[in-house]
Order: C-alpha cells, then sequence, then structure tokens
C-alpha cells in the first residue's frame, strides 16, 4: 500500500490533463480505505495484549493520526509557499511515504 501511495503522489507530478487527474483520483478513492485498515491491524499486532492499556495505545494512534495530518498539510502549504509550485508539494508528500 506503501508503495502505491508513493507511485500516486509522484503520478501526481505528471498530471497534464483532466482525464488523467480522474484516474489518479479513481485510484485514491480505490486504496484510500485499504491503508487506513491495514494501518489499524498493523498497530493492533504490534501493541500488548492487555485490555487495560489498550485504549490508550488506540487514543496514541489517534493522535498521531490527527498530527500527521497537520504535519502533512503544513509540509504541503510550506513548499507550495517556498516554491510556488504546487507540482513540487505534491513531491513533498510523497517523502512523507
Amino acid at each position: 500500500m506503501i508503495i502505491i501511495w508513493t507511485l500516486i503522489a509522484f503520478a501526481a507530478y505528471f498530471i497534464q490533463s483532466k482525464l488523467q487527474f480522474y484516474l489518479l483520483a479513481a485510484l485514491v478513492g480505490l486504496v484510500m480505505g485499504g491503508i487506513q485498515s491495514q494501518a489499524r491491524a498493523t498497530y493492533s499486532k504490534l501493541v500488548e495484549n492487555d485490555k487495560k492499556g489498550l485504549t490508550s495505545f488506540f487514543s496514541f494512534f489517534e493522535i498521531m493520526l490527527k498530527l500527521s495530518i497537520v504535519v502533512g498539510t503544513f509540509a504541503f502549504g510550506l513548499v507550495n509557499q517556498i516554491t510556488g509550485d504546487l507540482r513540487k508539494s505534491v513531491l513533498s508528500l510523497a517523502f512523507f511515504f
């Protein structure tokens, strides 16, 4: 899934037409839910199987998820502000993958 997301970010750099954009958007729609469920499943295998502390681990996971949204959006905007090019901003997202 991470390889697919990295390829999507690199492919977004080369978009030239509306059709290419819609095809890439369809690909994003196909993998969007899968990566989230895969991340939760992987995370649940990594945490201890203690019923008392399990909720705190998943609370931490949710906080990190929200923080990653803020950091990714900030990086996207910062690269756009510095370079003035949205294409380079999309490449900055590929770095996170």
